[in-house]
């Protein structure tokens, strides 16, 4: 779930694509306008900054829940509830 959501982070600053659109998006998001310059001119990959908390903290989960991308935990949970629920609890058949 985590390394999925740093790929949703690395696409989306790859999406962004030039410094200049870098850094009014990452001011959008919350971040101070020095922080901002230096991290859209930053020379470090976009897997490293993805994984950087600049954008761990702009790029939240809740964020990214907006914007229809679920925790795969939470969708696990749907589909099967099941499964959540410790053995213990289930029906179980003596053998004699």
């Amino acid at each position: 779930d985590g390394w999925l959501r740093n790929r949703l982070r690395y696409c989306i600053w790859h999406h962004w694509k030039k410094p200049e659109r870098k850094r009014k998006n990452l001011i959008r998001l919350g971040i101070d306008h020095d922080h901002a310059y230096a991290w859209s001119r930053t020379r470090m990959g976009g897997w490293a900054v993805a994984q950087s908390p600049i954008l761990g903290t702009t790029i939240t989960l809740d964020r990214l829940g907006k914007r229809g991308y679920e925790a795969m935990l939470t969708h696990y949970e749907k589909i099967a509830p099941h499964l959540n629920e410790p053995l213990y609890t289930r029906p179980v058949r003596t053998v004699v």
